[in-house]
């Protein structure tokens, strides 16, 4: 299993998380609180927790193409949703 972390730092990070699980819940399967979300996509699996200060993403997936899609999934879709923060790219550490 592959796997890369990520945070995003900001106040809203409950709202945002919401957000995102909710629409990827259109697509795939998306389980989801106020802070805690996982959603299963068909290339990997995305974990998201919601803090005071931050929203953390844990990517994983089988191969090393799919950890990466999955990882650009999860960035362009905050990069939208967070387009208030000035949010130009999440750093991943794999």
């Amino acid at each position: 299993m592959h796997t890369a972390q990520s945070s995003f730092q900001t106040k809203n990070a409950s709202r945002y998380l919401q957000q995102l699980c909710k629409h990827f819940s259109h697509k795939v399967d998306a389980q989801y609180d106020d802070t805690a979300g996982r959603v299963d996509f068909e290339i990997g699996q995305a974990q998201l927790a919601a803090f005071p200060d931050r929203l953390e993403f844990v990517a994983r997936s089988d191969d090393p193409d799919g950890l990466q899609r999955t990882k650009s999934v999860l960035e362009d879709h905050i990069i939208r949703f967070a387009f208030r923060e000035n949010l130009s790219g999440l750093s991943w550490s794999d």
